[in-house]
């Protein structure tokens, strides 16, 4: 489980693809020393240290590399990291498995102060699970929506969050890695079942 709390950003130095999906391989993060096995959300991704590599490394499935834009990721990249959450951390987002649902458009930013509210669209099957002042995971981050309507909705960035996430670099038309809220999904399924 994460938190949506980023806690560095890394930078990607490739992404291979192979016989069962791809590898991704970051540049050394000072101060971040991974254990084989050790789970990471690599922009809102929940991925699997790799032993014996120099740097950090984590195999992509296909299902990763079909739900989440990590295969689009290109060497040079600023990725959000989190490693998981242990008993006895402190929650300061909401808790998150690290299972993507799918990608959301962003498509505009409105600076707000030295913030900004970004409107972004959900896939449609996804966008029931987004509610008003709920909880959405946008690349690994911890956000709260301001504003719901069909398919769209907003999310307001304080400056803390533009600066310590790779959100900087984000323009129109970038898709982001979307997970609802883990409530809501099991909701959802429980109305589903009844009907």
């Amino acid at each position: 489980m994460f938190t949506g709390i980023v806690q560095t950003c890394g930078r990607v130095q490739t992404v291979q693809t192979n016989a069962t999906g791809a590898r991704l391989e970051l540049e050394a993060v000072p101060g971040w020393e991974l254990s084989a096995g050790e789970s990471i959300a690599v922009n809102g991704c929940c991925l699997t240290a790799l032993p014996g590599a120099p740097n950090p490394c984590f195999d992509l499935s296909r299902e990763t590399l079909a739900k989440s834009s990590l295969g689009a990721l290109k060497p040079g990249a600023l990725v959000n990291l989190e490693r998981a959450l242990r008993l006895g951390d402190a929650l300061g987002g909401h808790l998150m498995a690290g299972h993507v649902d799918g990608l959301a458009e962003l498509l505009s930013i409105r600076p707000e102060g030295g913030g900004a509210l970004w409107t972004l669209r959900a896939p449609h099957d996804l966008a029931p699970l987004i509610a008003s002042k709920g909880s959405v995971a946008l690349d690994g981050v911890s956000l709260t929506p301001v504003d719901v309507r069909g398919d769209e909705f907003s999310v307001a960035l304080i400056p803390h969050t533009l600066s310590a996430t790779q959100f900087h670099q984000r323009r129109p038309g970038d898709l982001l890695n979307l997970e609802a809220d883990v409530l809501a999904r099991y909701l959802q399924r429980q109305l589903e079942a009844r009907s």
